[in-house]
């Protein structure tokens, strides 16, 4: 029934040729058209989950409450404290003033540049105003006279320490050497940067000293293919006029630039690798149809199908998702398949019976059943993945699956109808590999030791299954090469930098302590951090100590007091002073403090006797972070105290939602970025407060949501898949053979996979239930022709169409290996691998597992068809095909 159903079909195609091409190219067309109008891109990362799922519940409640995975992070780097953060003040200080393209823009480090010292211990602080005490002398020649002649008073002052014993010349000879080394730099032409905060704490800058931070809240549009590409111009543009005059770097991460520069990874030499592609299946579509008008056939069917997917599934979900999307990729390597089958099909046809219409209708009598139900179980393959939670590949199953049956209808309608008008010429030669009769004679002598050294090698190798790796960090899926992620790595590795914090939502600020107290009892957890950890402890004794030395040094840094700007002959007869009196101390006190004042001394002369440009440039390294330093003292002494309500409000608003809700924060004790270690860290919060979210809870929650995904997919692929088999097949025992070699291969492919170190991942475990769904229709092919009688399977023109044509898939898939983007890529690399795999266990196992055909049925029992071929008489089940070899000697008799 469903042979004469699909002949049928192929007939009327046929008889009204032009008709149906006419009626396919002006659906493809107005497909297209539909397509162009109303395409559309999501690129909301977070939609690809379900929001329905308990954990997602959480986060979305989480990110409308605090907006924390929109947001960019502005990195500063700069080669001195100072630099730092001036460049980042200024920067943000201009993105501020751009409403249009930020919602909010907030300097994470002014709070603690203002209130620094109440965050202190008492014993820090008091050490810390002790040394500001000592240094008053100094700070106030340096307040009170901001130029070169200021500088060199502040050496005169380090002399006289020297000079009353209270420091000898060799404390000295670090800072006089710290400043021989910019001088030696400006002299040669070469960049250079000075730190005052550097060099009055005698040690070298912390990383976190040499950076600035700003987290801005970018406004987004998600009808772009990038939603923060506005945003994130504007914020370059505004960097490329602040950055340079600090010598500084501007880096951008955070939730949108990464989503943005994976999607221009994935675009990445897209165009280049898809005509390398498209050149590369021409090439082997002509190895195995031999004919520019077939291959032309099938190209016209290929696109007309993939132009009515496209439109369906924009009907269907209304826009494509970063996973939906890649369903032409998909559609091109298993769709093509179809094609193909039916080509190779009718050339054997045509070689052996000549004329172009009975080839076309044999071929489809031949290939009928086979295709429908290779169609039905690769859709179901795919539709497997509906029922799921992950929604970016359940719509891509939905799309995809549907795609299979489109690509089956035009394949046994627009295709005969092609062909018929082309008109390929005739088959001179047979198509099938004579060249593997040895091959197949051995594998039927050897049938048993083949399965028994199949299955025991299979077995053997379970116990790598053990070994198989599920990486579960996004981040690895990532190129490391983009600005971004490698940001992001770098940040990671650094305790202090919060890159993995897990919050948590509590219903009030009070809540939010209670959990922080709760959570700080876990071995796994560093710190817990909630708006109350910006109120310091002890301000009752902390600032009257402040208020002290602020009120000593109030006058030095009072700006009424500054002197009247030297000359540029003042400046030099200052050098040449201090240089001097170096000189005439480094004779007197031998030592490193010596060798240091010389070399000093040495610098000082020859910027005094060179231009005033020389000296411009001192001035240009020195001086502007010697007032960043002093503006920044004069800040931190003049702290108030601080309470709840007198906090900022928009550090508030980061921390209590307008409803009342408050976070915590909860930084992990541990390498943050260890994944082991950041698994079992959201493992222990998740004992104490379940309701804890963000970081790697919502990584792991992810990843189990994934996972349980395509177990769920598997499991529906084999029930739907062997349900369908059965119905067709009706014989138990056909259905093992078709399904065993398929999961023979799925767990040769994980065994390999453990074998070359390839973990699976969010992108690549797609390939394990697509495996299902094409692999099956490669054994759906050698099960039926094993039905239909065939022998020597490996001889035939069905081992030419499924070798070609999964040469044509594992090109189509293989090209996402040469992706630019890690996670595309190593998905395209475990679809070739299961390609490979399942193309071995049809072409090499599974004739040997099925043995000879069953006894055939002798002559004088089969009667003629409606389309006047042998076929059994009283069949038990619709697929009991013709016995072809009986078919193949009638024929061969009768001519």
């Amino acid at each position: 029934m469903l042979t004469s159903t699909v002949a049928n079909i192929i007939e009327f195609c046929t008889r009204h040729a032009w008709r149906v091409i006419a009626a396919g190219l002006a659906l493809a067309l107005l497909c297209g058209v539909y397509s162009a109008r109303n395409f559309a891109i999501t690129s909301d990362v977070n939609a690809l989950l379900s929001p329905n799922l308990e954990w997602r519940k959480r986060e979305l409640a989480f990110e409308k409450a605090f907006g924390r995975f929109e947001t960019i992070v502005v990195v500063v780097d700069a080669p001195t404290p100072e630099f730092a953060t001036e460049a980042t003040a200024r920067l943000a200080d201009k993105l501020a003033q751009n409403k249009e393209r930020f919602r909010a823009v907030t300097r994470t480090g002014e709070f603690f540049a203002r209130n620094g010292l109440l965050f202190q211990n008492v014993d820090q602080l008091k050490s810390t105003l002790d040394g500001l005490n000592k240094a008053e002398p100094m700070i106030r020649d340096l307040a009170t006279d901001q130029s070169l002649r200021g500088l060199t008073t502040g050496v005169d002052n380090a002399l006289m320490a020297v000079r009353s014993k209270y420091l000898t010349l060799d404390d000295l000879a670090a800072s006089f050497n710290m400043i021989s080394d910019t001088l030696d730099k400006i002299i040669a032409g070469q960049p250079a940067s000075f730190s005052w905060r550097v060099l009055a704490q005698r040690k070298p800058a912390e990383k976190n000293e040499l950076r600035g931070f700003i987290e801005v809240r970018p406004v987004l549009d998600y009808k772009a293919l990038e939603p923060g590409h506005a945003a994130i111009a504007a914020i370059r543009s505004a960097a490329a006029e602040v950055a340079p005059q600090y010598q500084a770097t501007v880096r951008l991460t955070g939730p949108v630039p990464m989503a943005d520069e994976e999607f221009a990874t994935l675009k990445e030499n897209a165009e280049l690798n898809g005509i390398i592609t498209l050149g590369i299946v021409l090439f082997i579509l002509w190895l195995a149809l031999r004919s520019k008008r077939l291959i032309l056939a099938v190209f016209i069917n290929l696109f007309v199908g993939l132009s009515l997917t496209a439109a369906w599934g924009l009907f269907m979900v209304g826009a494509f998702n970063l996973i939906s999307v890649s369903f032409a990729v998909l559609f091109v390597g298993i769709g093509v398949d179809f094609g193909i089958q039916y080509a190779v099909r009718y050339r054997h046809e045509r070689h052996e019976r000549g004329d172009l219409s009975g080839s076309i209708r044999d071929a489809g009598k031949y290939v009928g059943a086979p295709l429908t139900l290779a169609a039905g179980a690769t859709a179901a393959g795919f539709l497997s993945f509906l029922p799921t939670a992950y929604r970016g590949v359940s719509e891509l199953g939905l799309i995809a699956g549907c795609g299979m049956l489109i690509a089956f209808a035009t394949s046994i309608t627009l295709l005969p109808a092609l062909i018929r008008v082309l008109n390929p010429p005739g088959e001179p030669e047979a198509l099938g590999y004579k060249s593997l009769a040895p091959v197949d004679s051995f594998m039927e002598r050897n049938r048993v030791p083949i399965i028994v050294t199949t299955a025991v090698l299979v077995v053997a190798g379970l116990p790598l299954l053990y070994w198989l790796r599920f990486d579960f960090n996004p981040v690895n899926l990532r190129s490391p090469k983009v600005e971004s992620v490698a940001t992001y790595l770098e940040l990671s590795r650094e305790p202090e930098s919060n890159t993995n914090t897990i919050g948590v939502l509590a219903p009030s600020l009070k809540e939010a302590d209670a959990v922080g107290a709760r959570l700080l009892k876990v071995p796994e957890v560093s710190r817990v951090m909630t708006l109350s950890s910006f109120v310091p402890e002890r301000q009752n004794e902390k600032l009257p100590l402040i208020r002290t030395v602020q009120k000593n040094l109030s006058s030095a840094l009072d700006p009424k007091e500054a002197a009247d700007p030297p000359t540029d002959a003042d400046n030099v007869e200052a050098f040449n002073e201090t240089a001097t009196q170096l000189n005439k101390f480094a004779a007197s006190q031998p030592g490193q403090g010596a060798d240091a004042s010389r070399r000093l001394a040495t610098a000082l002369s020859t910027i005094a006797k060179g231009d005033q440009a020389l000296r411009t440039r001192v001035e240009q390294v020195f001086l502007p972070p010697l007032k960043a330093s002093l503006g920044g003292l004069a800040l931190a002494l003049g702290a108030q105290p601080l309470t709840l309500q007198s906090l900022p409000a928009d550090l508030t608003r980061d921390w209590i939602a307008p409803d009342g809700r408050a976070r915590a924060s909860v930084a992990p004790n541990g390498d943050p970025s260890d994944n082991e270690q950041m698994r079992k860290f959201a493992r222990a919060v998740l004992v104490v407060e379940p309701t804890a979210i963000e970081g790697p809870i919502s990584v792991l929650e992810a990843g189990d949501t994934v996972v349980r995904a395509f177990i769920e997919a598997g499991i529906w692929a084999m029930l739907s898949i062997g349900l369908l088999l059965w119905i067709v097949l009706r014989r138990i025992g056909d259905v093992l053979l078709t399904l065993i070699p398929l999961l023979l291969a799925g767990v040769v492919t994980l065994q390999i996979c453990v074998l070359i170190g390839m973990p699976l991942n969010f992108a690549n475990i797609i390939a394990l239930p697509l495996l299902l769904g094409v692999g099956v229709a490669f054994k759906i092919y050698y099960i039926m022709a094993w039905r239909d009688g065939q022998t020597n399977l490996l001889q035939t023109s069905l081992t030419r169409a499924v070798f070609y044509s999964a040469l044509t898939t594992a090109t189509a898939f293989g090209s996402l290996w040469f992706s630019s983007h890690p996670g595309t890529s190593s998905m395209g690399r475990l679809l070739a691998l299961s390609l490979i795999s399942t193309l071995a266990a049809a072409v090499l196992f599974q004739p040997v597992l099925m043995g000879k055909p069953r006894e055939a049925v002798p002559e004088n029992e089969l009667e003629k068809n409606e389309f006047g071929k042998d076929e059994v008489a009283d069949s038990p089940g619709p697929m009991t095909a013709p016995i072809r070899n009986v078919t193949a000697a009638k024929r061969r008799s009768a001519s």
